[in-house]
């Protein structure tokens, strides 16, 4: 018998079914979003007022998806572009007052997500998993960084 592991197999089943019943969720409240634009919104709600290129890294999105995604959600009134203050050639992504208002609903049914997530885990198991995945993470980001740097110029 093989020693095959399904790790990678299950986290790819279950973001596919989880995505689904998201949006599933999301839809039902009027919210429409895919995946990269929560991220964004994600990303915004913890800091207000941050650089394209720091956006771009806490989402990990390349530059040219990001910045067809702000142009979506800026033109649904999520978010506006704002010059720095302290810097004339950087650009602040800057969250709105209806994007506050819309907040509180999405956030509503991430709970509901959450709570369905890990129905039937324990506080100890949830955390044991959570931190099992960010060791994954850190593996794989590790590795993607290790390629980039190998394949440069």
């Amino acid at each position: 018998m093989t020693d095959r592991r399904q790790g990678g197999f299950l986290i790819a089943r279950i973001h596919q079914i989880a995505g689904r019943i998201f949006a599933r969720m999301l839809k039902a409240e009027n919210i429409e979003l895919n995946p990269a634009q929560g991220r964004i919104l994600f990303a915004l709600w913890e800091e207000d007022r941050i650089p394209i290129g720091e956006l771009a890294r806490r989402t990990s999105l390349r530059k040219s998806t990001l910045t067809s995604m702000l142009d979506r959600l800026e033109q649904a009134g999520h978010l506006r572009r704002v010059p720095s203050p302290h810097d004339r050639r950087e650009v602040l992504i800057k969250r709105t007052a209806e994007d506050r208002a819309w907040e509180k609903r999405y956030l509503r049914v991430s709970k509901e997500m959450t709570l369905l997530f890990y129905r039937g885990l324990s506080k100890g198991e949830i955390e044991r998993f959570e931190g099992d995945l960010k060791r994954i993470l850190e593996n794989l980001t590790a590795a993607e960084g290790n390629r980039q740097e190998s394949s440069g110029p």
